[in-house]
């Protein structure tokens, strides 16, 4: 079966987008090409407008790959797809008949080298990606920040190439994902802002920008505004769009807990002015989802969507999470006129600092917390250059205090989920 010509990530996005459709997306990835093949084929047959995953394998990711071959000739199963072990006919064939205009496949790895994988993407004409010199590089390693920086301005510059075979390439950032959980939203959107301000002087012009659902809707939905108007005001290039990830922490373990949860990032998805989503799956505290659970997602995920307020939140609106990004993103940049030296700089000087991250070229001087309403608050700002934050406040940090912050919206979700068990079974016994 021959291939389908290759998509434009950006341009079916924007079609959905001009549809009112939210896309919905997997985070999928089989090490068996026929079991990737599969997962995109569900992928696509899905009733939802979807795009299709090729989720990269965990040695791949930092370049291990005597690992993978091992396991590959061992019969070991792997936590995703080795797009660099495979064969470029291999992964052909994985993708031939499935995808096209119709249904663009996106590769996500992890990497901050992620030069091996981007040839072999090259290979297939797969021009869509994510990730960025401090998203892939600070929560994973100890790679040191300099060299991803580095790397990804090769890599951006290896992905333009795809423009000679007809393909547009798509970065996605990665940076509205710090470490999952307790980022402040500020700062996840001034590092969204600035890696996709770096694609874009690394050639890149097609681009999106990140934001991962936190613990209070009001405040995701202020950050997403942020990041719309942010990105409205800087980014040189007309082809981007927001791309939302559901909670990215300790994930409900109850059944309707993760499903509710679900259905809020899929509000904020479309109360924001977000156009793609990426989705988690009920079984996400527990072990990897199978291909039905995925779909089970996307599909529910798709529903929520349709049933929200299409109105989204004002983009132009002022807000605190707005005034802190923009003060972040403008001292950043002032640093140098090079976004890859501005980032290196801002580390160094403090100016961007993530909480709790445990990299050797993050500072660790902020602190954060989660207030009374839910909301996610600077407890110590370091040397970040804001004026005094709105909601920062003095305590001392406990083991136990951070513990209940992690699992504050596994808590909350299950937690009424039981509840409301319990109501039941007291009606039924009256």
């Amino acid at each position: 079966m021959s291939d389908r010509p290759a998509s434009d990530f950006g341009a079916y996005v924007r079609a959905g987008r001009d549809a009112d459709r939210l896309v919905v997306q997997p985070r999928m990835g089989f090490g068996d090409p026929a079991l990737m093949r599969s997962g995109l084929a569900a992928t696509r047959g899905a009733a939802a407008r979807t795009v299709g995953t090729i989720t990269i394998d965990a040695h791949t990711r930092v370049g291990q790959l005597a690992a993978v071959e091992s396991a590959l000739r061992d019969g070991v199963p792997l936590n995703g797809y080795p797009v660099v072990s495979h064969p470029a006919a291999t992964t052909a064939a994985v993708l031939a008949g499935i995808r096209g205009p119709d249904f663009p496949v996106q590769v996500r790895h992890g990497s901050a080298d992620p030069l091996d994988i981007f040839r072999a993407m090259l290979a297939v004409r797969l021009g869509a990606t994510e990730g960025g010199p401090v998203s892939y590089c600070l929560p994973y390693g100890r790679t040191p920040l300099a060299e991803s920086v580095a790397n990804w301005a090769r890599g951006c510059e290896l992905l333009t190439r795809l423009r000679d075979s007809g393909v547009e390439p798509h970065l996605e950032t990665f940076g509205g994902c710090m470490l999952g959980q307790l980022c402040p939203p500020s700062q996840l959107v001034a590092i969204s802002v600035l890696e996709a301000l770096f694609f874009a002087q690394h050639g890149i012009r097609s681009i999106s920008v990140s934001y991962a659902q936190q613990t209070h809707p009001g405040q995701d939905r202020e950050a997403v505004a942020a990041l719309r108007r942010l990105c409205g005001e800087l980014l040189p290039v007309p082809d981007w769009h927001v791309v939302i990830y559901t909670y990215m922490g300790l994930y409900p373990e109850t059944h309707d807990g993760a499903f509710r949860l679900l259905g809020q990032a899929a509000e904020l998805a479309v109360e924001g002015g977000a156009q793609r989503l990426i989705v988690k799956t009920a079984a996400e505290s527990r072990r990897i989802p199978s291909i039905e659970m995925n779909v089970q997602a996307l599909e529910y995920a798709a529903r929520s969507a349709r049933q929200a307020p299409h109105k989204p939140v004002d983009a132009g609106a002022d807000s605190a999470t707005y005034d802190e990004a923009a003060a972040l993103v403008g001292a950043v940049l002032d640093l140098a006129p090079d976004v890859g030296r501005a980032l290196l700089l801002a580390f160094r000087r403090g100016f961007l600092d993530i909480p709790y991250c445990l990299h050797p070229d993050n500072r660790g001087r902020t602190l954060s917390y989660i207030d009374e309403d839910g909301r996610l608050c600077w407890e110590s700002t370091g040397a970040l250059p804001l004026d005094a934050p709105r909601r920062l406040h003095s305590r001392r940090v406990t083991s136990a205090g951070l513990l209940a912050d992690l699992s504050y919206v596994r808590r909350k979700f299950d937690t009424t989920h039981r509840a409301r068990q319990d109501t039941e079974s007291d009606q039924t016994v009256g």
